[in-house]
């Protein structure tokens, strides 16, 4: 998600959450069904069609269609590509990483998650980088729990990619999610004074956030490319994309876009 003004921060109730329980679990089936189709020689074309006929046998729609003119039903960025990476006719080759991203829409709720995977044997920074992508999501996760702030969350993420020599994308954030795919508030991967999000928000039961690291092999800084969509790392340098939809609830952070056993 590109930084927006703020807005209200909804907070769902049992039966809102019983419905995104749903549509993330549908988010994660997908996932895993891409993931495992990745290899070398498969077209993203390929993925993204797999996932129209999955949707179709789940009376589910793709959240991505259409949205804001995207003209693909998911994302596929390779390599230097940070996010928003169009499925075509390219073939995925050994070494690649391949960014997936996929959103649904069931019985009026969404359901949005992300993560990098690796076609065949990769480089040992492309490994690293992998590694640190979900270490960063599962420390962002560990701190949706009532009570503490949108702060805490954002600085997990920072503090896991720069430990390591990474960096955080800034231009594009994660967000709430219910109704909308996109709701308030937008959630920073980074915590900077001033930057315009409100880091003080206290989570609550009821709050759901899909939480996106984006992750550098080199610096923060991104482009788009000129057909308007493809995110690119400025250095064209590596870049790897986790992404979950996370409830805050009495007992802890529920994660509703896990991908199946």
């Amino acid at each position: 998600m590109s930084r927006e003004a703020a807005g209200v921060v909804e907070i769902k109730s049992q039966r809102e959450l019983a419905r995104m329980r749903a549509a993330g679990g549908l988010v994660g089936e997908a996932l895993a069904m891409l993931r495992d189709m990745v290899g070398p020689g498969r077209r993203t074309r390929e993925l993204d069609a797999a996932f129209v006929e999955l949707l179709g046998k789940r009376g589910a729609e793709a959240a991505f269609k259409g949205y804001r003119g995207y003209p693909a039903n998911i994302c596929t960025s390779v390599n230097e590509q940070v996010v928003h990476g169009i499925p075509d006719g390219r073939r995925l080759a050994e070494g690649d990483l391949l960014s997936l991203d996929v959103g649904v829409r069931l019985e009026g709720y969404y359901g949005d998650a992300a993560l990098t995977v690796p076609v065949g044997q990769v480089s040992e920074e492309a490994g690293r980088l992998l590694a640190v992508g979900r270490c960063g999501l599962e420390a962002a996760i560990e701190q949706m729990r009532s009570g503490r702030r949108l702060r805490d969350v954002s600085a997990a993420i920072q503090q896991t990619a720069e430990a390591e020599g990474f960096s955080v994308v800034r231009q594009f954030v994660g967000h709430g999610i219910g109704r909308q795919m996109h709701e308030d508030p937008q959630v920073p991967n980074f915590v900077e004074e001033g930057c315009g999000f409100d880091l003080d928000l206290t989570l609550r039961p009821g709050l759901v956030l899909a939480l996106e690291p984006m992750v550098n092999a080199g610096t923060w800084e991104v482009r788009v490319l000129g057909d308007g969509w493809t995110v690119v790392t400025k250095d064209r340098r590596l870049s790897v994309h986790f992404e979950h939809s996370v409830a805050v609830t009495t007992v802890g952070p529920e994660v509703l876009t896990r991908l199946p056993e």
